[in-house]
């Protein structure tokens, strides 16, 4: 078992009451499916276990679940908290679109209200460093520039930071940076049941098709979606999902769409994924999302476990929001009135 959060890269915790499954402070679990997940308490979302013990787990879930009385429940979904500190959330039988606008507003929810909490914070910071910048005397010139580039950074994140490492066909690694998002696109043939994501960085133009596309959109959206989305949003591409009929079937035909967009315009910014409503992003996540578990349900483990795996070296990958290289040097220097 893997302790980093597939999406954040976050530690996940860990909990001394399922004895079988010590990972996590918030557990979610479906009996019926034999699902469970570890709900990350820093950006929300549900990372599924490739833990061949997972039925023992989840019967234990259920029985604490059941022995508490501190507990939240409807038909469909339930909320247990142990006085150990242990979250449990138990799944029953929801209509599809009430269970998928109340797993992935929370997650959406959260990461929005984390993301304009930094961005806040940092445009605080640089607002007393500009304060201390005009005490100082420095000049407006350069350092106006300089406040701009930042103010920039700390809103739409750093451009030059990485993202995600891929693997491509030839099993060569490629380094993802937060500006190289502005160029994934997808397409497919009007014919075709398979579709393609096209991705261009300092390597060159790289494609992915099949279970590879899958596992690079999960890695590269949740940085597109760094905002999240409010929960008309969320309701909005579960909608859109579901007019679809599955996550499998809105994938094909949003990769359609875009690869129409691509043969009438001549390869026109309008198929470019960072170009689609919010709503079209989030509801291109959720269903990525959903299908990385259905091919670990369906006996993939592997694939999932990838993910876990680059999840965890991810992690010590700094993007830092605020000063870019050879900023304490420039602020040295005007402070010397050079």
């Amino acid at each position: 078992m893997y302790s980093t959060c597939l999406f954040c890269h976050a530690s996940l915790g860990e909990n001394d009451v399922i004895e079988l499954f010590p990972i996590g402070r918030r557990l979610a679990f479906d009996s019926n499916t034999g699902r469970l997940w570890v709900v990350c308490r820093r950006c929300e979302r549900w990372n599924l276990t490739p833990l061949e013990e997972r039925w023992e787990a989840i019967e234990d879930c259920e029985r604490r679940f059941r022995d508490t009385r501190l507990r939240v429940s409807t038909d469909n979904i339930g909320l247990a908290q142990l006085r150990e500190g242990l979250q449990l959330v138990r799944v029953g039988k929801p209509q599809r679109p009430e269970f998928a606008a109340w797993r992935y507003g929370d997650q959406f929810g959260r990461r929005r209200r984390t993301r304009v909490i930094q961005v806040g914070a940092g445009l605080g910071a640089l607002g007393a460093l500009v304060a201390g910048g005009v005490a100082l005397g420095v000049g407006a010139g350069g350092f106006g520039y300089m406040i701009v580039q930042l103010s920039r950074r700390i809103v739409t994140g750093n451009p030059e930071g990485v993202v995600a490492r891929l693997e491509t066909r030839d099993q060569a690694r490629i380094e993802v940076r937060r500006k190289d998002l502005d160029t994934l696109r997808l397409s497919a043939e009007a014919d075709s049941n398979e579709w393609s994501l096209h991705l261009r960085n300092k390597s060159g133009l790289t494609g992915f098709t099949g279970e590879d596309a899958v596992h690079a959109m999960g890695l590269l959206l949740p940085a597109l979606n760094r905002f999240g989305g409010s929960q008309e949003k969320v309701t909005e591409a579960v909608t859109r999902i579901e007019a679809i009929g599955d996550s499998d079937a809105y994938l094909l035909q949003s990769a359609k769409r875009a690869g129409g967009r691509d043969r009438l315009a001549d390869a026109s910014k309008q198929d470019k994924i960072t170009d689609l409503a919010l709503e079209e992003r989030l509801a291109l996540e959720m269903a990525v999302h959903e299908q990385t578990e259905r091919r670990a349900l369906e006996g993939e483990i592997k694939d999932l476990e990838r993910d876990w795996r680059e999840a965890e070296e991810i992690a010590a990958i700094a993007d830092n929001l605020l000063l870019p290289a050879g900023f304490d040097e420039f602020l040295r220097k005007y402070r010397r009135g050079k």
